[in-house]
This record gives C-alpha cells, structure tokens and sequence, in this order.
C-alpha cells in the first residue's frame, strides 16, 4: 500500500490541530509537510522541547515529554486513529512511525530522524 499523498491529522479532542500530507515512505517513518491549524501553537513548544532533548541525546526526559504529546493527541490516518505513535514536527515537516497496536519497547521507537 502506498503512503504517499495520503493526508494524516493531528487532532486533541477532536479539535484539528494539523495535517500531514504524506510525500515519502521509508518503513516505518512516514514524512511530509506539516500544515499547522492556529490551534498548533498550544501545543508547537512540546514538540520544540522533543527536539531539543534528542540533539542533547537526554533520553530519560525524552520519555516524560513524548508521554504529555501521546496522553494527550491522536494521530488520525486516513482509515482512522491509531493505537500509538512517535511524531516529530518541525517547522513544515513532520516525520513519524505509527502502529495499530501499542509499541512493545519504546526505546526501539525513540529514534528521530527516519
């Protein structure tokens, strides 16, 4: 199945913060352009802070930041929200990896860049 083209959304309770706009696969990271809704900005300094502690390979606050992101927004495919997901968003960009199910060993997933 390809990815690309396909349009995913970033959504916190329902209320559409983005979307991504799928232009390159590489399994498992999907990559494209992110286009913020204004309710973005809530959210953008958690997804600064995300960035910021991965260059400082800092991997135990790694896992407290990412928690607040996972707890709180769903990442919606075009066939429905999935079960988890890794996502990074920076400026226009956004890449992550997603399952069906929960990830088994998050330290497999706390990777950045695909």
């Amino acid at each position: 199945m390809g990815f690309e083209g396909q349009i995913w959304r970033l959504e916190r309770d329902r209320q559409l913060l983005g979307e991504i706009l799928i232009d390159d696969a590489d399994f498992p990271w999907l990559r494209g352009r992110f286009a913020p809704e204004p309710a973005f900005v809530e959210v953008e300094p958690w997804f600064v802070e995300l960035l910021a502690l991965v260059e400082t390979e800092e991997h135990e606050r790694f896992d407290e930041v990412y928690d607040r992101i996972a707890r709180a927004l769903t990442l919606v495919s075009p066939s429905g929200p999935v079960a988890e997901f890794l996502l990074h968003v920076e400026g226009d960009q956004a890449w992550f990896r997603w399952s069906d199910e929960p990830f088994e060993d998050f330290e497999d997933v706390a990777e950045i860049r695909p």
